[in-house]
């Protein structure tokens, strides 16, 4: 099972690192990246792979969100599935 992250906040150093390693910490495989940087504004989407995770997928969730507080970004998880339902007309 995949899931979706989603990044937005003023860019600064380490967003990614810090993603990143929750991730690996918890045996999360970080698929795919894509970023942008517009004028300071940063944006990224993550595909990951979560089968392999060692905590529950909503925990998982709740941990990047309070990496978001704490670095001042907006930072959300949810299933690829979730993700396509939301995207289909």
């Amino acid at each position: 099972m995949r899931a979706v992250i989603t990044v937005v906040g003023k860019d600064t150093v380490g967003i990614l690192a810090r993603v990143s390693a929750e991730c690996a910490a918890h045996n999360i495989n970080v698929e795919e990246v894509t970023q942008s940087i517009l004028r300071d504004m940063f944006a990224m989407i993550m595909m990951v792979e979560i089968d392999n995770s060692d905590i529950p997928f909503t925990e998982f969730a709740d941990n990047l969100t309070a990496i978001g507080k704490e670095m001042n970004l907006a930072i959300h998880a949810m299933h690829e599935d979730i993700f396509n339902a939301m995207h289909t007309i």
